[in-house]
């Protein structure tokens, strides 16, 4: 027996104790570094490949776009039964408002969408709407970074980050996770929407826009080609014989993977970024053409969405608008206070360059591994704000939809109350619609884990279900 074991005393072997206990919590923190990035590819087969995400920032109104309400129609102007001296996130509410535009039937399947989106009208045969959605939340910054990471708190990854994290790249020379920002400016929370959060830090987005290329990518006028291919040789192998000593630095490895990435994409960005390269039929109908000047950003952004995809890019993040405003409504769906001005002018921006994009994605082919989403923070309310003619946020109904790889279309789940204040058939969480999302992609939401602070953590929380209703 080792005799410094007989001579220790109750304060040594209890010191001991405590820091045999640290190792142990040591050892289980570098087990789990080490094995950050060993999950690879679906749990079972994929019905979709890709993700494409779209973001009406703004909380979009259900009532006005998606959801139906003849009732608002039939009791206009009229005190909302039971909730006659509401007060909600902005003050107190006046009387029931019918939309501005009336609700139009489209398609086969006969779904009562607002006049006011002509374009997307012809395809509510492909898309399963959600209308039992609800949140934790009735303010845009934390309902924003709710919806993309499930998780209304900052420091959390979004949806885009675990794809990548699980399923990895389609493309060595592309991003795995690209987030497209409105030419009016970043949603409300700005990059915590696409962040990686305590993944790994390859598993952040790259922004990206057409009007914004990607920046220090040309190569300095006095180096020379040969001259810089060397420069990448000689640090390919000093890089790889660091790495090779630390293999537990997964920080130090995504490093690498960046800059390697990088100089990949001096060669593959320029050419995907090229809109130039599309035949006029495809600017015609995306609408890049448009003297609309916002409008045509965003189509030039839908564009951009699609060469990225149809290169393999796993997760793209497209937003239509931005932050709010000092007037509300100017530069997203906060109408709050003039409904009908602020949709007049946000709507022909939306329609047109996003049902191109859901066209020229079925037309060639690519709808069928693609799986599409529309989102926005949370709903609206039936009434008016008092002394206004716009409308509060509601955080208890909203709406999001999806179509496209493994998606049932001409379908409605979930429904709100008579006059759409609150979920009231088949409620759903961003839990359920993400366990959906993440199964499409071939993944168990409640198997795709990170261990992070104590908790194994995960995209859905500890919560979630798989809306089977919509699967085809």
């Amino acid at each position: 027996m080792n005799p410094d074991l007989i001579r220790q005393t109750r304060r040594d072997f209890l010191g001991n104790v405590s820091s045999g206990l640290a190792g142990i919590g040591l050892s289980k923190l570098l087990s789990n570094e080490l094995r950050a990035e060993a999950i690879t590819g679906p749990h079972f087969a994929p019905k979709a490949k890709r993700v494409l995400q779209i973001f009406c920032p703004g909380a979009a109104s259900h009532l006005d776009l998606w959801d139906y309400k003849p009732s608002l129609i039939k009791y206009d102007g009229k005190p909302l039964p039971g909730e006659e001296n509401m007060v909600s996130f902005q003050g107190k509410n006046g009387n029931i408002m019918k939309s501005p535009w009336p609700f139009v039937p489209a398609g086969q399947s006969g779904k009562h969408i607002t006049s006011m989106l002509p374009h997307l009208a012809k395809h509510v045969d492909d898309i399963a709407f959600l209308h039992g959605l609800h949140s934790k939340t009735n303010t845009h910054g934390p309902g924003c970074v709710f919806v993309n990471t499930g998780h209304p708190t900052e420091g959390f990854p979004a949806a885009g980050a675990w794809a990548s994290y699980a399923l990895g790249s389609q493309n060595e020379n592309l991003p795995t996770y690209v987030a497209i920002q409105d030419v009016r400016g970043e949603p409300p929370n700005g990059k915590a929407n696409w962040s990686n959060g305590f993944l790994p830090a390859r598993h952040q987005a790259m922004t990206l826009a057409a009007h914004r290329p990607i920046r220090n990518l040309t190569r300095p006028a006095p180096i020379s080609s040969s001259e810089e291919a060397e420069t990448r040789n000689f640090l390919k192998i000093l890089n790889s014989a660091h790495a090779a000593e630390r293999p537990q630095e997964s920080e130090l490895q995504a490093r690498i993977a960046a800059y390697e990435l990088a100089a990949r994409m001096q060669l593959s960005a320029p050419e995907v970024s090229d809109l130039a390269a599309e035949p006029q039929h495809i600017h015609r109908l995306y609408g890049t053409d448009s003297s609309n000047q916002l409008k045509s950003a965003y189509a030039r952004n839908c564009l951009l969405s699609r060469r990225l995809l149809e290169r393999g890019v796993r997760y793209v993040n497209l937003y239509c608008a931005s932050r709010a405003s000092g007037v509300d409504g100017l530069l997203n769906w906060d109408a709050h206070k003039t409904l009908r001005a602020d949709y007049d002018r946000h709507c022909p921006i939306f329609d047109q360059p996003t049902a191109a994009l859901l066209t020229d994605l079925k037309q060639r082919g690519l709808l069928d591994e693609t799986l599409v989403l529309w989102c926005t923070e949370f709903g609206r309310m039936p009434t008016h704000q008092q002394g206004t003619a716009g409308r509060d946020h509601n955080p208890d109904a909203f709406t999001l939809w999806m179509l496209g790889a493994g998606v049932k279309g001409g379908l409605s789940y979930g429904e709100t109350d008579e006059f759409g204040r609150r979920a009231a058939v088949n409620r759903t969480t961003v839990w359920d619609f993400y366990a959906t999302v993440l199964h499409l992609l071939g993944l168990n939401h409640k198997q795709l884990t990170k261990y992070h602070n104590g908790f194994e953590r995960r995209l859905t929380d500890v919560h979630g279900n798989v809306i089977r209703e919509v699967l085809s």
